[in-house]
């Protein structure tokens, strides 16, 4: 069975009861050919770099990828150890994948809040090291060190990878990234004119457009899952993330500002502490969906294994180069993938290597 390079699902998906359940979804990601397992972090029980090195240690194929963890949290000698251990563990499947993380969070935890200039200095720092160099007294916006050094023999490439939402991010990862991934629930219109950006923005900096790889995340739950299911995963979804940044949400997608304001005052929502996808019941699921405008919820892959199938291969045909199937793990994606592969072009995506944000192989 064919690998699908231009396909690929997040280890971990919502709450896990233990890391390692990440094992036996790469294991059924690799038997369904899936392309890539991408690795969120959140500050519990799925800290990026473990779960890294655990799918990288259980598969042979699947392409690896952080989406995202964030540069300020860890040492850069810390980091570009980690991505070369990585790189070199898995055979040059894996790409490092950087993000903002969440403003709020960050003032939480006491955590400066993460900005492009930071970023453009970190990665350059980056490729420093890979490439062997030795860094003395850098002083920049991501940080101030007397000497950041790995191994003068290396002479590594390893693919970097940034999640982005704004037009700013959107910039950023098409002059400096090799893959950019996008947020879940973006409308078609969000998703062409997000794709238009990246590849608008590596060309102005004198890159080839098509090198920079787009991955759309696109909610993937069909009506095979049992209906309690479906809520968490696409209502709870949503609410979460309208909960914690609707404002950004709904301004990239061009949404009613009102309708937000509205979902905010109900009484319910404004006082529901925790995350909705993890804590809410089924009834109470039910409540929030009548709060949400039935097209907010229309930015996912719903219905039959096959509608959910077309939906996906409507994001590749709207100019993205790849599609997370988010939300869902292998084993619940199975009969979407088996109606994909009746669907897929042949000879469309024969040049996409492992790697997800690897450069496109020459035949």
């Amino acid at each position: 069975m064919g690998q699908l390079h231009e396909l690929g699902f997040y280890t971990l998906a919502g709450a896990p009861k233990s890391p390692r359940e990440a094992i036996d979804e790469v294991r059924d990601a690799e038997a369904l050919g899936l392309g890539s397992a991408f690795v969120s972090e959140r500050w519990n029980v799925k800290e990026a770099c473990a779960l890294s090195g655990a799918v990288g240690a259980v598969s042979t194929r699947l392409g690896i990828a952080t989406a995202a963890t964030n540069h300020n949290t860890r040492h850069p000698a810390v980091t570009a150890s980690f991505a070369t251990t990585m790189h070199r563990l898995t055979g040059g499947r894996f790409a490092l994948g950087l993000g903002r993380g969440i403003d709020v969070l960050f003032r939480a935890f006491g955590i400066p809040r993460i900005t492009n200039a930071q970023v453009e200095d970190f990665v350059g720092l980056l490729r420093r090291l890979w490439r062997g160099e030795t860094v003395l007294g850098h002083d920049g916006p991501a940080g101030k060190w007397p000497v950041l050094r790995l191994d003068p023999d290396f002479r590594e490439d390893i693919p970097l990878l940034w999640t982005a939402f704004g037009p700013n991010s959107l910039a950023l990862g098409g002059r400096l990234f090799d893959a950019v991934v996008l947020h879940t629930f973006f409308s078609d219109e969000t998703l062409v004119r997000c794709v238009r950006a990246v590849k608008r923005a590596a060309e102005e900096a004198g890159r080839d457009p098509a090198s920079v790889r787009v991955w759309s995340c696109y909610a993937t739950v069909g009506d095979h899952l049992p209906e309690p299911l479906r809520l968490k995963k696409t209502v709870g979804r949503l609410a979460t993330y309208l909960h914690g940044y609707g404002d950004l949400l709904v301004r990239t997608n061009g949404w009613d500002p009102k309708a937000l304001e509205r979902f905010r005052a109900d009484p319910f929502v404004a006082g529901f502490r925790g995350a909705f996808d993890q804590v809410a019941t089924t009834e109470e699921l039910e409540r929030v969906a009548a709060l949400l405008p039935r097209e907010w919820l229309a930015s996912a892959a719903t219905g039959s294994p096959e509608q959910c199938a077309r939906r996906v291969l409507g994001q590749l045909e709207l100019g993205a180069d790849a599609v997370i199937l988010h939300g869902a793990t292998p084993a619940e994606l199975a009969p979407v993938i088996a109606a994909y592969r009746a669907l897929r072009p042949v000879g469309r995506f024969e040049r996409y290597p492992a790697n997800p944000g690897g450069r496109l192989l020459v035949i």
